[in-house]
């Protein structure tokens, strides 16, 4: 009879602590965003067992004793994680700050969220839903997922075959500077067959369509649709992931339901706990 080995094998890899990036633990297990745990640490304000650390690749475990100044950040492996939906309006830069002035969305969100992190961006003059959250993980997992994005979009002319076309076999784009923003460093660009899509008004003055693509490119549909010569005149996400907006206001935000964080968590292969 062969030995089994997988019960000692559990025990190792029990014994043996997880180590992590040191802005990961202080973003998980605090209020902070993993940039802001760098400016921390680089200004030696993070010590690690007593000993101040300012080297930004350090790693840690949930045994190390983690300080920031005189405060304790422990490991909290039951923290749940909160997911807000937020009906971003038009005029509004999904971004802390922003060197011209303008307003960003962190004016208008309550001050609790001021640390949440965005799955995405939708840009100046786009509206919809916009998803945060304090843990990076689920914003990285969402964000890089192929997840389905429902977009309406007004455009100033007519869908044409040719616009078809390319929504259903895809389409690669040598010149995709029209339709991106000015400083945008990226030219070519390959979008893939849209997942669906319903051509609710077509006409000579403007046209609207409702779009169902899982993919989420620098304004890749603004690019896609100046190809064609369209400008894109309204653009608004209904729906990333399956969580929608439903009748939520313009400017206002709302809390996952249970149905909506049980199948995020099924997402994140994680048990399904009750929130």
């Amino acid at each position: 009879m062969k030995p089994n080995n997988t019960s000692s094998k559990n025990k190792k890899e029990e014994i043996k602590e997880e180590l992590i990036r040191l802005n990961k633990f202080l973003s998980h297990n605090s209020n902070y965003s993993r940039r802001e745990a760098d400016k921390l640490i680089e200004e030696g304000r993070v010590k690690i067992n007593g000993k101040v650390v300012t080297n930004l690749a350090t790693k840690v475990s949930s045994k190390d004793d983690v300080q920031i100044g005189k405060k304790n950040i422990k490991e909290d492996k039951n923290k749940i994680y909160t997911v807000i939906v937020y009906n971003k309006p038009k005029g509004e830069i999904v971004s802390k700050n922003d060197p011209q002035g303008r307003r960003t969305i962190y004016d208008s969100l309550e001050k609790k969220y001021k640390h949440f992190l965005c799955v995405g961006r939708l840009d100046y003059s786009s509206e919809g839903l916009l998803l945060l959250s304090d843990n990076v993980d689920v914003v990285n997992s969402l964000m890089h997922s192929d997840l389905e994005r429902v977009y309406k979009i007004k455009v100033n002319g007519v869908i044409t075959k040719s616009v078809e076309e390319a929504m259903q076999n895809g389409i690669t784009i040598e010149d995709a500077r029209i339709g991106a923003h000015k400083n945008s460093k990226i030219t070519a660009m390959t979008f893939a067959p849209f997942l669906a899509y319903d051509i609710q008004t077509n006409g000579e003055k403007f046209s609207k369509i409702k779009v169902v693509i899982n993919e989420g490119k620098n304004r890749e549909l603004r690019r896609f649709f100046a190809h064609f010569g369209l400008d894109v005149l309204d653009l608004k996400r209904l729906e990333y992931g399956g969580i929608s907006l439903n009748n939520l206001p313009t400017g206002k935000t709302r809390f996952l339901s249970k149905e909506e964080y049980k199948n995020l968590r099924i997402f994140m292969n994680e048990d399904d706990r009750s929130i």
